[in-house]
């Protein structure tokens, strides 16, 4: 689509968007959001994109396949559950939490590993749809 108010906008509003799910997915683990709601902001900034610039241009300035998303989002979260139970003895995907707290983001422990994952996680697989979706489109 070749609309110049569409891709003037798109170029703004992507990178609010992206800017957005990092608060959403660092917030997540203290009050409402995360790494699902996060993941589907970026989804839908990438999305947006893709109407303003296409496919190709979209998968270009992703820069990583959908499909790399998923996997190291699903090795994320499995670490993140498999880290208590090599540490500390503790069942699988008991929280541990580091005391030391971080400006804006709080203290850091496993439940924010478990978040980047699942951010990961629905990045890929909502872009992997959309992507294929778009390309038989075509």
């Amino acid at each position: 689509m070749n609309s110049l108010i569409l891709s003037t906008a798109a170029r703004l509003l992507v990178a609010l968007m992206l800017v957005f799910s990092l608060f959403l997915l660092l917030r997540g683990h203290n009050e409402p959001g995360g790494g699902f709601v996060g993941g589907l902001v970026v989804a839908a900034a990438f999305s947006l994109y893709g109407f303003a610039f296409g496919i190709a241009a979209t998968r270009r300035a992703l820069r990583v396949e959908p499909q790399r998303l998923i996997i190291t989002g699903l090795l994320v979260v499995l670490g993140s559950g498999l880290l208590p139970v090599v540490l500390a003895g503790a069942p699988f995907l008991t929280g541990l939490w580091d005391d030391t707290p971080i400006p804006v983001i709080g203290k850091l422990g496993t439940p924010v590993t478990f978040d980047i994952g699942v951010y990961l996680v629905v990045t890929g697989v909502v872009l992997h749809i959309i992507f294929t979706l778009a390309e038989r489109e075509d």
